[in-house]
C-alpha cells in the first residue's frame, strides 16, 4: 500500500485544516486508519484513528473535540479534520493503515503502511 498525506501548511492559532490521505495498491476498506504527528525533537504520538467501515473512532486526549477523523473507502481516502488550532499541534502529520480487525488502534508499532508525513505549522 502507498499512502499519499497532504493538506498541512502555515497558519494561525485557532484556524483550521484538512489533511487527506489518498491510499493506492490494495484495498483501502480493508485496513483500519490512524494519524500520528512527530514534533521536532520528540517521538510520535498517536492522534486518532478509525475503524475500516468507520464505525469506530479514537482520539488523543489533547485533540478530542477539536479534530475529526473521516474515511471515503470509495474514494480511497482519509482525513483529518483540524479545528482550533493551537501551537503545540505543529508537527509532522502521519497517516497510516492496519489490517481491519486488529485491536489497539492507537499503538504505532501496529500499523503495516505509513505515508511520507505533512507538516503542520501552528504560529501564536
Amino acid at each position: 500500500v502507498q499512502l499519499q498525506a497532504s493538506g498541512g501548511g502555515l497558519v494561525q492559532a485557532g484556524d483550521s485544516l484538512r489533511l487527506s490521505c489518498a491510499a493506492s495498491g490494495r484495498t483501502f476498506s480493508n485496513y483500519n486508519m490512524g494519524w500520528f504527528r512527530q514534533a521536532p525533537g520528540k517521538e510520535r504520538d498517536f492522534v486518532a484513528a478509525i475503524t475500516w467501515g468507520g464505525a469506530r473512532t479514537s482520539y488523543a486526549d489533547s485533540v478530542k473535540g477539536r479534530f475529526t477523523i473521516s474515511r471515503d473507502n470509495p474514494k480511497n481516502t482519509g482525513y483529518l479534520q483540524m479545528n482550533s488550532l493551537k501551537p503545540e499541534d505543529t508537527a509532522v502529520y502521519y497517516c497510516a493503515l492496519k489490517p481491519a480487525g486488529t485491536p489497539r488502534l492507537s499503538e504505532k508499532d501496529d500499523y503495516d503502511y505509513w505515508g511520507q508525513g505533512t507538516l503542520v505549522t501552528v504560529s501564536s
